[in-house]
């Protein structure tokens, strides 16, 4: 692999402005080439004699031998916001040659994008420096609280019971020796003197509240019951305390093992650009600049390193019992490796996949099933059972290549969903559930079809009807299967966030917790197949050679209206949510947004069930306000895009995908595919379609826009952690000293 792609590579997509930026830097010295070429073209095309050429040749050299030196570099000091900083700046002491002025330019430009490295690489060490002076103080706290808890417990001894232990046992041995006794008396001392510590330290830290996790918690915070400040010394507030602090170790480690990566990336980047520019310019300049890369803030400062074997230190001794094995598994980040049976799997499913589709085909034209009273009734009732399956497929297929673009385009997602280090599911992941879901639903479909046709097994028709149910148990057994087997971090992750959705108004909104609850607007026709299910199983209609009376219940059509409003409800509660906690009101227009999308979603399935002009003019107004609305929202606020004076026209200055058609499009399609709506308010037919086969093609058209979504809204979110270099997340501690104020840390 080439410098230039290793380099974008191994960057943190969140920083990458403060990288070097190599390939302009490249860029100069092509035109530096260019020259070259022309000067060495004029040089072979003027009238000077060829021994004389040489002797110039050979008097340059010997010149630039003379010389040393093709450039200086002198270090000045800047005043930058008050404080005095080092720079470099870069004099080319041979401007005056042909293409002088290209050398000068790249010296220039080199200089800026170095010194602005220096900057940034000085402004993180400070901070990391300060967080390691904040966590030192924590870890004080945590020792003087462990202390008192062991002390209080009188199950576990408490370190100083032990330490007391071996002083009886060397007074034992040596009797009542002088210098044993002394020693007992010093040591005795230092714990007086440590337990003294403790209580100080004890005295001047409180707990540090936490965010509402629990439905309970918000709702005291509503009645404005608050918790107790003071400390509680037992284990169970021990082990939160430890398991904060320790993610808080994690979080620190991952920050230094990022600076000191960007702090060798960059001065490789320079090594590799003056090694191009010697050999492409014919200088000796390298050697000079690198002695000076070399003496900077950059690669002379240790400070991060030093650090970093602090925190493993203390990582060891006070998280991992002194097993530097364990300590380094936690501290280090694994690395999920792409294993070729994963990539065999999935296309060994797909192969299947395809094939089970069809044999579904040609089952359904040999036996000729079109068109015949069973399959309106199969239709009517098998098909929504199944196409669930289908639905939940689309959608991770369309998730799989959400995450492949995001990876191709350096999308950090994995950061933004707040997915822990190494349990993040890969493109190929996903397509492997996927498939094997598709494959194992076919399978289930194949299996009712020939059961029904085979005279030997027609009898067995309770049987066949609960293959559907069979598959849905089967699914939802796999879901929650504690074992750690198909990726349990990743199905427990999605689990909470779910239960988090369902109790939108209990908790703290975050961006997956929002990001599924959009997600959830768009399977709004999944949901209504696990209505019929639990209605087409529950009454027992099954039993019945497939008798539908749930359309005609009214219960059934009163859950039918509310199915199709609760994952719009859900967003609705998030954003007052959002509102209430940050005060911004932008979070109010969103929820307003939501509003719309309800009523309108009434009123067109009330239109769908009742049928009537005034059904239809209602309809037709609410859809209308809800799609200008939602799609604007789309656009502008969610995508980013139709910033004015941007210089990317109706787009916005910073796109991630190099293709500006891409944008276009998906704005184009997204307006399109939300107007799917129409089709109901028009009472479109189609003589060869299904009632029910049109609704699951406009639900899967439904599904497919959100994948479209997908991609454009997380872009957008990273462009605005790119913004602000927001590569880590803010980890809360568990202690505060009262001298560092009242507010939480």
């Amino acid at each position: 692999m080439r410098f230039g792609k290793e380099f974008v590579s191994q960057m943190i997509p969140e920083w990458q402005e403060a990288y070097i930026d190599y390939a302009y830097l490249k860029t100069i010295l092509q035109d530096i080439q260019a020259s070259r070429r022309v000067s060495d073209s004029d040089n072979q095309n003027s009238s000077t004699p060829s021994f004389a050429r040489n002797l110039t040749r050979r008097y340059n050299r010997d010149a630039l031998v003379s010389e040393n030196h093709d450039i200086v570099v002198n270090t000045v000091t800047r005043d930058e916001e008050g404080l005095e900083t080092t720079a470099y700046e870069t004099t080319f002491l041979k401007a005056g040659e042909q293409g002088g002025d290209f050398e000068v330019t790249f010296f220039r430009n080199l200089d800026r994008e170095f010194n602005k490295v220096i900057s940034f690489y000085r402004l993180k060490v400070e901070k990391a420096r300060t967080e390691a002076l904040a966590l030192n103080k924590q870890m004080d706290a945590l020792i003087a609280f462990r202390h008192k808890v062991m002390d209080q417990n009188q199950k576990n001894p408490s370190v100083f019971d032990s330490v007391s232990v071996d002083i009886n046992g060397l007074d034992s041995e040596a009797g009542s020796s002088s210098n044993c006794r002394e020693h007992r008396v010093a040591l005795e001392d230092v714990m007086r003197n440590d337990d003294t510590s403790n209580e100080s330290i004890l005295e001047r830290i409180r707990m540090n509240k936490t965010r509402e996790i629990t439905p309970l918690s918000a709702i005291k915070t509503i009645l404005k019951v608050h918790k107790q400040d003071e400390l509680k010394f037992t284990r169970e507030n021990l082990k939160e305390v430890e398991k904060r602090l320790q993610v808080a170790f994690i979080e620190f480690y991952q920050k230094l093992r990022h600076l000191k990566n960007y702090s060798f990336l960059n001065a490789s980047a320079v090594s590799k650009i003056m090694k191009k520019y010697d050999k492409i310019a014919k200088r000796n300049a390298a050697k000079l600049y690198m002695d000076m890369v070399d003496r900077s803030y950059l690669s002379s400062s240790d400070e991060v390193h030093k650090l970093l074997l602090k925190v493993e230190s203390t990582f060891i001794e006070h998280f991992s019992n002194s097993n530097r094995r364990e300590g380094m598994s936690l501290l280090r980040p694994k690395i999920n490796k792409e294993r070729h049976l994963i990539t065999f799997s999935t296309g060994f499913f797909f192969g299947c996949g395809v094939s089970l589709i069809v044999a579904l085909f040609l089952i359904i034209h040999a036996r000729n099933i079109m068109g015949t009273p069973g399959q309106r009734t199969y239709m009517e009732t098998m098909f929504p059972l199944y196409r669930f399956f289908g639905f939940v497929v689309l959608h991770m297929d369309m998730y799989a290549a959400n995450i492949y673009f995001w990876r191709r385009y350096r999308v950090n997602y994995s950061f933004i969903f707040g997915f822990k280090q190494g349990t993040e599911l890969g493109y190929r992941h996903v397509l492997l559930l996927s498939f094997g879901l598709g494959t194992l639903s076919l399978c289930a479909v194949l299996l009712n079809l020939d059961m029904e046709m085979d005279a030997q097994t027609k009898d067995y028709r309770l049987v066949t009807e609960l293959i559907p149910l069979f598959l849905l148990v089967l699914v939802i057994a796999i879901f929650l299967c504690p074992f750690h087997i198909l990726y349990r971090s990743s199905r427990y992750f999605f689990l909470s966030v779910l239960f988090r959705c369902i109790a939108a108004p209990f908790y703290a909104v975050n961006l997956p917790d929002f990001f599924l609850g959009d997600q959830l607007t768009s399977q709004v026709q999944a949901l209504r197949s696990l209505e019929f299910y639990i209605c087409y199983y529950g009454f027992g209609d099954f039993r019945y050679r497939r008798r539908d009376t749930c359309t005609s219940n009214i219960g059934f059509r009163t859950f039918y209206f509310i199915v199709a409003v609760i994952p719009y409800w859900l967003r609705f509660l998030q954003c007052i949510r959002r509102m209430m906690e940050d005060k911004d009101l932008s979070h109010g227009y969103n929820a307003i947004k939501y509003l719309l999308t309800i009523v309108a979603a009434c009123l067109r399935t009330a239109y769908t069930l009742n049928r009537g002009t005034t059904w239809n003019i209602t309809a037709w107004v609410f859809s209308g306000v809800a799609t200008f609305y939602g799609t604007y929202w789309d656009i502008v606020v969610d995508w980013g895009l139709l910033q004015r004076g941007c210089k990317n026209s109706f787009l916005r200055d910073k796109l991630l995908v190099p293709h500006k058609t891409v944008y276009y499009a998906a704005m184009v399609l997204n307006v399109l595919l939300r107007l799917v709506w129409l089709q109901t308010v028009l009472d479109l037919k189609f003589s060869f379609l299904h009632r029910e086969t049109m609704v699951a093609l406009l639900a899967c058209l439904e599904i497919i826009r959100r994948g479209i979504w997908n991609f454009f809204r997380l872009e957008n979110e990273h462009l605005n952690n790119v913004g602000r270099y927001r590569a880590f997340k803010t980890v809360p501690l568990p202690f505060n000293y009262e001298e560092d104020g009242d507010h939480d840390n």
